[in-house]
């Protein structure tokens, strides 16, 4: 046992193994070979360094979205009534962010105060004072139940702002088709912090005076940061008749994939149009839940009485998303992605390997030649030297 471990540990320092380089002239074998390495050399240079850009390093941005919507729209009320819309009332928030609303159809209930009143008809149904429990909060109603039937509507009286909202009817064309017409101004700005670089979408070119006369086009104005709602939503694949009428969500992309290895002045943005969702015989499929709309209240005092006009807003919601990647040339991600192609190469001899010692009718004569043992050898009489000796197989 112990002359075992002896040899063991004396084998372990004082052997070296070393690569024999053997060659073999077989034409599958080469042309096996050779086709290995050329796949290997595609991807190398195909898609290691041309698609993927393994000789660059990349860097995402940090930046900011400034958005500005202008127009004007206009309505005719049932009763004759006109009324103009500006920004401050039709597009939330006003103040410009990442993600705005615009309001392209609403219902209005005026005159709203604290009282009791019966719900619609239609939603909690009742024949006796017994139907409607008293002090419940329903989920879907709109205020607390007072435990009286109303005879007139047959529906549950509740404690609520009365008259309570009616919004089974929604108009129909929308009521703000002129929305169509507002234009929304875009300001971006992104800065690659690895590479100190900082952009702006008011590049080179685009200034106050042409800013005042462009109006963006996928072909002709593609840099212009102007942008008319209703391109936006022919971009995006909508209608706007149809989704002003209940709503929807559209994003626009803008996206920033840069090669610092050339001019800067290269580095532009690229905005792309996406409808999320809208109205359910388009894009979208979610048909529980239609279009997209939210409730905002005015208050004021009526004599001495706290009054208020609801909206319930059906609106266009414009989603601003940021994609930003930059590239710039660097000697560590090359020499890696040499490195490990390289490394690859090695594919090529573990393949030919198997051919030769697995799969050719001679696979045991190249078996030997490629595999010799030289930790043995024996003494000459009288001598201190080994003689060695190597025979190979006949063919």
């Amino acid at each position: 046992m112990k002359r075992q471990i002896t040899d063991a540990f004396t084998d372990f320092f004082y052997e070296y193994e070393t690569p024999r380089q053997v060659l073999v002239r077989n034409k599958k074998v080469g042309v096996v070979c050779r086709l290995v390495q050329l796949i290997v050399l595609v991807y190398i240079i195909g898609w290691v360094f041309v698609y993927e850009k393994g000789y660059q390093s990349t860097d995402k941005a940090v930046g900011s979205v400034f958005t500005k919507m202008k127009g004007v729209g206009y309505t005719a009320g049932i009763n004759g009534s006109e009324r103009v819309w500006d920004m401050a009332e039709s597009v939330f928030p006003s103040q410009g962010d990442a993600s705005i609303v615009v309001m392209t159809n609403y219902i209005m209930t005026e005159h709203q105060k604290i009282g009791k009143c019966p719900e619609l008809q239609g939603k909690y149904s009742c024949r006796s004072n017994s139907d409607c429990d008293q002090g419940s909060l329903k989920r879907t109603g709109h205020g607390k139940m007072t435990g009286v039937c109303v005879n007139a509507t047959e529906t549950c009286e509740v404690l609520a702002w009365c008259p309570v909202e009616d919004d089974h009817n929604i108009p129909d064309p929308a009521l703000l088709l002129s929305a169509e017409n507002y234009t929304l101004f875009i300001k971006n700005s992104v800065t690659f912090p690895l590479f100190g670089v900082s952009r702006s979408n008011l590049v080179e070119g685009i200034d106050s005076n042409y800013i005042s006369k462009c109006l963006f086009e996928p072909n002709d104005a593609p840099l212009c940061p102007i942008f008319r709602l209703g391109d936006i939503v022919k971009l995006s694949g909508f209608d706007f008749e149809t989704i002003a009428r209940l709503g929807g969500a559209i994003g626009i992309v803008v996206d920033w994939t840069c090669n610092l290895d050339v001019d800067l002045k290269h580095c532009k943005p690229k905005y792309s149009f996406h409808g999320l969702y809208g109205n359910s015989d388009e894009n979208d499929t979610a048909r529980a839940s239609v279009g997209y709309n939210f409730r905002y209240a005015k208050h004021f005092m009526e004599g001495k009485i706290q009054t208020r006009t609801l909206h319930k807003v059906f609106g266009i919601r414009l989603d601003i998303i940021v994609h930003s990647l930059a590239r710039k040339f660097d000697i560590i991600p090359t020499l890696t992605a040499i490195g490990s192609g390289v490394g690859i190469f090695g594919v090529a001899t573990v393949v030919c390997d198997l051919v030769l010692l697995y799969l050719l009718p001679k696979r045991d004569f190249y078996h030997i030649m490629k595999f010799k043992q030289a930790s043995t050898c024996a003494p000459i009489p009288e001598s201190e030297e080994c003689s060695t000796t190597t025979q190979l197989p006949k063919e």
